[in-house]
């Protein structure tokens, strides 16, 4: 059985060399970890690039890596899925995009809806939590990139930015003719867009506008 290194995420205008530090919350990951000289980890760039890599030395607050080879994931899907979904009760929106991210989604949109109960106020703080849920699940996966997080400020936004995929997918408990397997026959696809609702659904005048 193969066993999964430990895997670290690394601001992309970091130059990737010969060498590589790790600082901040990557250098006290890897303390709990307790990586020591000659082990073998892997940095990923956040954009699709893994690099194997050994710990060189470890000192407080950093971790120096000596990059021994870089290679493309293979664990990122060939299409590129973004998730739409309308804010929901509680924390169960944070469930969503741990396992979106964890599933290979590209994008995770949160936005408004008519049925919402939940309409976050401090949206900033809340948009840094999520992302950094998408970073953490992105780990513990073996990811080769980190799924953005965003959110819109309405439905109409949401539909547009949505728009651009291949392939728009809207579920709907009222649809009668057209079955998911039958939406995703048909060439293949580079983008898809799946966009749900929150706990009461969509209303009926918001899905004939979608």
């Amino acid at each position: 059985r193969r066993i999964a290194l430990p895997k670290f995420f690394v601001p992309s205008e970091q130059p990737f060399g010969s060498a590589l530090v790790l600082t901040g919350e990557n250098a006290a990951h890897a303390r709990v970890l307790r990586l020591k000289c000659g082990d073998s980890v892997t940095v990923c760039d956040a954009h699709g690039t893994d690099y194997a890599c050994t710990v060189d030395s470890v000192q407080p607050g950093e971790v120096s890596l000596c990059v021994n080879a870089s290679a493309p994931s293979a664990s990122e899907p060939s299409v590129r899925c973004s998730v739409y979904m309308a804010y929901a009760k509680a924390d169960k929106l944070e469930h969503v995009i741990q396992k979106a991210t964890e599933l290979g989604a590209a994008e995770i949109v949160a936005f408004p809806s008519a049925r919402c109960v939940s309409r976050p106020k401090a949206l900033k703080g809340k948009l840094e939590r999520w992302q950094k849920i998408a970073v953490s699940a992105a780990e513990q996966c073996g990811r080769g990139c980190i799924p953005r997080v965003t959110a819109l400020y309405s439905f109409r936004e949401a539909l547009a930015h949505a728009s651009h995929a291949e392939l728009r997918l809207l579920p709907y408990e009222n649809e009668q003719s057209l079955s998911l397997r039958a939406a995703l026959e048909g060439s293949p696809l580079r983008t898809v867009a799946v966009m749900t609702g929150p706990e009461g659904g969509f209303e009926p005048d918001e899905v004939a506008l979608a």
